[in-house]
C-alpha cells in the first residue's frame, strides 16, 4: 500500500467505520501524538477514539484533499454530521514509518 492508501484505509476503517482495532493495522504500537486530547502509543488512541465513538455515534469524516512529500502526508478533511453538514474542518499531519502512522500533528477549525 501506498501512504495515501494506508491513510484512506486508516479514514474509512478506524474513523468511520469505528472500528478501533483497525489502528493494528495502521498505527505503530509507538505511535507519537502531538494532540494534547490524546494520549501517546497506539492503544491510547484506540481507547480514546472507542469511547468518542461511544459518545458521537455518528462521527464521520469527510477526505477533501491528501498532500504527500517524502514520509509527511497532510490530509484536509472534514468533521460532518449525518445530514452532511460541516460541523468543524480539520488537518491531520502524519509523520510514515515502515507503511505505518508513526506521528501525528493537527489544527481543527470550528464552524
Amino acid at each position: 500500500m501506498t501512504n495515501k492508501e494506508v491513510i484512506r484505509a486508516m479514514y474509512r476503517e478506524f474513523f468511520n467505520g469505528h472500528d478501533v482495532e483497525a489502528a493494528k493495522k495502521y498505527v505503530r504500537e509507538d505511535y507519537v501524538q502531538h494532540n494534547p486530547g490524546v494520549g501517546q502509543g497506539r492503544q491510547a488512541l484506540m481507547d480514546g477514539f472507542r469511547q468518542k465513538f461511544i459518545d458521537e455515534p455518528t462521527f464521520h469524516l469527510e477526505i477533501q484533499k491528501i498532500i504527500e512529500e517524502d514520509d509527511l502526508v497532510a490530509v484536509y478533511l472534514k468533521n460532518v454530521d449525518p445530514e452532511g453538514k460541516t460541523k468543524c474542518r480539520v488537518v491531520d499531519i502524519y509523520r510514515m514509518q515502515d507503511g505505518l502512522l508513526a506521528e501525528h500533528w493537527d489544527v481543527l477549525q470550528p464552524c
